[in-house]
């Protein structure tokens, strides 16, 4: 009756363990946002410059999270966490052609659980977004539920000409 008993329990044990490693985490949990690139039309734009996008840190260190040479329609950028508000620096370079713009993104940033076995994460709702006006004309919020969802379109991107 003994070896029975400590059977069952053993048993339980080994399914308690074993249901509780099942759930799977995300294998990417990177949020980011995705920004295209639009003309006034509304068609699709190319961008035609070299294009970096920097920040600072926390730390107050600077971080490049994009540097492109040009021929994109789309991109996407991370999105931080510890603050309400992003700054972000884009620069536009071409030849003698250079442009700074800064582009603020207020957000919610807010706590996601999928489990104790995963890392934690932030989904987050953009409130607002505003920039300077050197080379890009506008920014618009497309959707501003940002979470796992790298196809979503967040930001629609209008940049002015300079030919």
């Amino acid at each position: 009756m003994r070896k029975l008993l400590y059977g069952i329990i053993g048993c339980l044990l080994f399914i308690g363990q074993t249901a509780c490693t099942s759930i799977d985490c995300p294998v990417n949990n990177v949020v980011r946002t995705v920004y295209t690139l639009h003309k006034g039309d509304l068609s699709t734009d190319t961008l035609k410059d070299s294009m970096y996008v920097a920040t600072f840190r926390v730390d107050g260190s600077d971080s490049t999270i994009l540097s492109s040479q040009g021929g994109i329609t789309l991109f996407s950028l991370p999105i931080g966490y510890s603050n309400p508000e992003d700054t972000l620096y884009f620069i536009f370079k071409n030849g003698t052609y250079l442009a700074i713009d800064t582009v603020h993104i207020k957000k919610e940033n807010i706590p996601h659980f999928e489990s104790v076995d995963c890392s934690a994460s932030f989904f987050h709702n953009i409130t607002a977004v505003r920039s300077t006006h050197n080379a890009i004309d506008s920014i618009t919020i497309n959707n501003p539920s940002v979470t796992y969802d790298s196809e979503t379109e967040h930001f629609h991107l209008y940049l002015k000409s300079h030919d």
